[in-house]
């Protein structure tokens, strides 16, 4: 059946208008398809990314990439079909980065141990969006801390990128230095930064995923990059991450996993509100400054988090290339559904992991910084009250490579400043809650264990 043969039946009462409400949204199959289409290439990325990130703390990428495909299929299925709403869901960059850099790296802490947090952390998620408390708690933190948090999770991405790409080194004498142009690889990320760049100020759809291909591409034909020997095969098996989380639970009697717990949580909070608030405004689902059916998107959202942390992921989370599918006209969880049937095809090219390697990912962790860090205009700057918190936020991330210390930062001087210049009735009870939460967190991140 043709498409247009398809639409026209939806539009006279089919099963997929049925479940979508097609006419009602002033849409049709054709182009819920395309919408589809459209988030899936500017998403695709993170199939080769999530594995490369997790891989760096000891988990097996072939595992990764598969419960990176699946989690995205149940995020995407779950948005499309509960909350109808074109908005598709995988696992979020700033969770992979906190967990493989901050936790395993940092800590020390070993990525099976890691895991059994992220479940734990998942399964709060889903109880408070049962309860609907998520809602009161994002209503109450400010949104200038919000938008700091995403700056500062997109700073650290960045320069964790900057790292991967070997563009920033080491350096003794000052920490950091500029990385050697005389390393033949190092010019593959560059060639990446420019060429998404260009894609992406000629706002092509996909700029990203583009840019893996044609860094990928030029690897191979210059050798830096070996070719794989064969192209398609089954998804690897799961058995090295499946509920890993699960059966490691006994460790959680330890404090310092509770702040682990206390990061993930709150990283993916903040993460997928405000993406999912700024997405329903963009395709024009807010009715009256609200999001309609909101408690079943943050179920969907929760629910595909509890499934990818089974899997062997880290946190799923709405995802801002959905703007790319909204864009071209996406309006239901067709466009979802459609971005997750694609997800199910894709499977099959996990021999393609060989060749995406840092140098190739490097550049797409760059260029969703700074998508990231545009969040920074919205911060009131001339406020000093505010200012100080959210730069400490978004300093504190990518200095002290470790996004909670960041976080902890900008909940412990805000109340306290607030209070300072006069406006202590704009501070709520929970805030304060978080003061004596992040002090605690302080202690057992960095004090208990010495």
């Amino acid at each position: 059946m043709e498409v247009n043969d398809l639409g026209s039946q939806v539009h006279s009462g089919g099963l997929l208008e049925n479940i979508f409400h097609l006419s009602e949204n002033h849409t049709t199959v054709k182009r819920e398809c395309l919408a589809g289409l459209t988030t899936f290439m500017a998403m695709a990325y993170i199939l080769f990314v999530n594995p490369s990130i997790l891989g760096a703390s000891g988990m097996d990428k072939g595992a990764v990439f598969t419960a990176t495909a699946l989690s995205a299929i149940l995020g995407c299925f779950l948005m499309g079909f509960l909350a109808n709403y074109p908005i598709a869901i995988a696992p979020g960059l700033g969770d992979n980065a906190f967990f493989t850099y901050s936790v395993v790296l940092a800590m020390g802490i070993p990525w099976q141990k890691a895991m059994a947090g992220v479940f734990v952390a998942s399964v709060l998620f889903t109880i408070i969006s049962f309860l609907k408390i998520r809602e009161i708690i994002i209503d109450a933190i400010p949104q200038d801390l919000k938008y700091a948090m995403a700056a500062g999770i997109g700073l650290f991405i960045a320069f964790v990128g900057l790292q991967g790409g070997g563009l920033v080194v080491a350096n003794k004498s000052s920490l950091v230095g500029i990385g050697s142009f005389t390393v033949p690889t190092t010019w593959l990320t560059i060639f990446g930064i420019f060429f998404i760049g260009i894609l992406m100020a000629k706002r092509v759809p996909g700029s990203i995923f583009y840019g893996l291909i044609a860094t990928t591409v030029l690897g191979l034909v210059t050798g830096l990059i070996k070719m794989p020997t064969h192209f398609i095969s089954m998804a690897p098996s799961l058995k090295p991450t499946f509920a890993v989380g699960i059966t490691n639970l006994s460790v959680m009697t330890s404090p310092q996993m509770w702040a682990v717990v206390l990061i993930f949580f709150l990283v993916a909070f903040f993460d997928t509100a405000g993406t999912l608030i700024g997405l329903a405004q963009q395709a024009g689902i807010m009715k009256n400054g609200k999001m309609p059916r909101i408690g079943r998107a943050l179920m969907a959202d929760s629910l595909s988090m509890l499934g990818g942390s089974i899997l062997g992921t880290t946190p799923t989370a709405a995802y801002v290339e959905s703007s790319a599918g909204i864009a071209i006209g996406g309006k239901t969880g067709l466009t979802a559904v459609v971005t997750g049937i694609l997800f199910i095809l894709s499977m099959v090219f996990s021999p393609f992991l060989t060749v995406v390697t840092s140098n190739v990912t490097a550049p797409a962790l760059i260029i969703v910084g700074v998508l990231m860090v545009s969040a920074l205009k919205e911060i009131e700057w001339d406020k000093f009250e505010v200012a100080l918190p959210a730069f400490l936020v978004v300093l504190g991330m990518p200095l002290t490579y470790n996004i909670s210390y960041g976080i902890a930062f900008g909940f412990l001087t805000y109340p306290l400043l607030m209070v300072a210049a006069g406006r202590r009735k704009e501070v709520n009870v929970i805030m304060w809650l978080m003061l004596v939460v992040f002090i605690v967190l302080l202690y057992v991140l960095n004090i208990l264990p010495k």
